[in-house]
């Protein structure tokens, strides 16, 4: 069966860094263009980043550019977040998802737990 599942998040400072993964199964991520989304309290699901296939391709919101670094591992079928300069509006729960190219995730009904970041101080 696909599965995803993240982990890494915490309680953190403002100005604080989180690694966050997300680790598949049943499937292969080097197929897939995949998708770091967040929601935070409140509002709706919000993409954050995405990587290529292969790994050679990141992208990033303008709200986290320069801040948050995306990264796999295809051999571990795993992604990477690296948050770095927390702020306390990255605070929400973080997902990994197949990547949409309309970049919209409004609709979109997580199937994965997710992992919460909160950044205070």
């Amino acid at each position: 069966a696909v599965q995803l599942v993240e982990s890494g998040g915490g309680l953190v400072q403002p100005g604080g860094s989180l690694r966050l993964s997300c680790v598949a199964s049943g499937f292969a991520l080097s197929s897939f263009t995949m998708a770091w989304i967040r929601q935070a309290p409140g509002k709706e699901l919000e993409w954050v980043a995405s990587s290529t296939g292969a790994g050679f391709g990141f992208y990033y919101a303008n709200s986290v550019r320069g801040r948050f670094t995306a990264s796999r591992d295809n051999a571990k079928n795993t992604l990477y977040l690296q948050l770095d300069s927390l702020r306390p509006e990255d605070t929400g729960m973080y997902y990994c998802a197949q990547a949409r190219t309309t970049r919209n995730y409004k609709d979109y009904k997580p199937q994965s737990p997710g992992t919460q970041v909160t950044v205070s101080e």
